[in-house]
């Protein structure tokens, strides 16, 4: 429950928030023309400045009931600021009623069909929410610290808006092998990729080092120093002229991001993408108006984790799972067979 507390700006020794309150501050005379974050950080006290411009960044903060969206405004002498400073989220993740398409459950592990815009893990701004928040509701008291606390039953991942097969583990037995099987891409994994332009040839292999970018450290990038060797298998699956294919892809490696920055790196991004489809691809160009900007607007990469083969972790027994990409992904796919090919 949120709380109301307000200090005077002159308090010399304010109590520590608690989180979970707002704190409200009229500026004195004195302290007009201070930038916002640290008139708020001076005037609280307990929390630092960044601190303070990291929630002015969220939306916490306003000033005379209007949103505060700029921490170095000018403080305006006798207008009210408030900061809603959120409770502490626990040190573990907690269980949520999320819902889950498992495609395949028994005592060892969980197979589901993740969707676009769930996170697989929690981390820096999104400490919940999470499939492992969703799994630990799931599986109850069979799932806590295996493969660790903060991720556990996770063996692999798929970034946030990518869709499709994932298997959990739901033993330290099951977590072994599986890890095991990842890491020596033992394994069988195709991927559904809708990119820009069309691959030639239609079918073969990209290859490149992938590591961060050596600009931007939120992406990443093929590199000809300190990345990690990665190879990706694709064959195209079907064409709409030159403007977009669907294609086939398999890893011979595994690393962050690698369909997407190796199918950049050749110039077929994939439609959507937010970070590596950076322009207007030209081979938009072609496409009648409502077919390119219906492409144009998708708002996520248009990836999808088709099937996945594995032995049993436990049985040795081989298993193998397909799901078909979601309904925003075959709406595309509709958009494009509506223009001739």
């Amino acid at each position: 429950m949120t709380t109301t507390r307000i200090l005077s700006a002159r308090t010399d020794h304010p109590p520590e928030p608690t989180g979970g309150e707002t704190i409200t501050l009229i500026a004195a005379p004195a302290q007009a023309g201070l930038r916002a974050d640290r008139f708020l950080a001076e005037a609280i006290g307990s929390l630092s400045r960044s601190r303070v411009k990291a929630l002015i960044a969220a939306g916490a903060a306003s000033r005379d009931g209007q949103p505060l969206r700029d921490a170095a405004e000018a403080v305006r002498a006798g207008s009210t600021y408030a900061l809603a400073i959120p409770a502490a989220t626990p040190a573990l993740p907690q269980p949520q009623d999320i819902p889950l398409a498992i495609l395949f459950e028994d005592a060892h592990l969980i197979v589901l069909d993740k969707p676009a815009g769930l996170v697989v893990h929690p981390a820096p701004g999104n400490q919940d929410g999470t499939l492992v928040n969703a799994l630990l509701a799931h599986a109850g008291e069979e799932l806590p610290g295996i493969g660790g606390e903060k991720r556990p039953g996770i063996v692999h991942r798929l970034d946030k808006d990518t869709s499709g097969v994932m298997v959990v583990a739901k033993t330290e037995v099951a977590h072994r092998a599986l890890s095991l099987a990842f890491a020596e891409r033992d394994l069988d994994r195709e991927y559904l990729a809708l990119v820009w332009g069309l691959p030639s040839p239609p079918s073969g292999q990209i290859e490149g080092a992938i590591g961060r970018h050596p600009t931007d450290r939120k992406r990443m990038a093929v590199v000809s120093r300190g990345g990690k060797p990665a190879l990706t298998h694709y064959a195209t699956d079907r064409a709409w002229g030159t403007a977009c294919a669907l294609l086939r892809c398999r890893l011979a490696t595994g690393r962050t991001h690698q369909i997407r920055v190796h199918l950049a790196e050749v110039g077929h991004p994939l439609v959507g993408d937010p970070v590596y489809l950076r322009r207007t691809p030209a081979a938009a160009r072609g496409l009648p108006e409502p077919v390119r900007q219906g492409l144009l607007a998708f708002p996520r990469q248009a990836l999808h984790a088709a099937t996945l083969g594995f032995r049993h972790p436990v049985t040795g027994q081989p298993l193998a799972f397909t799901a078909p990409p979601p309904a925003d992904f075959v709406l595309l796919l509709t958009l494009l067979s509506g223009n001739p090919e």
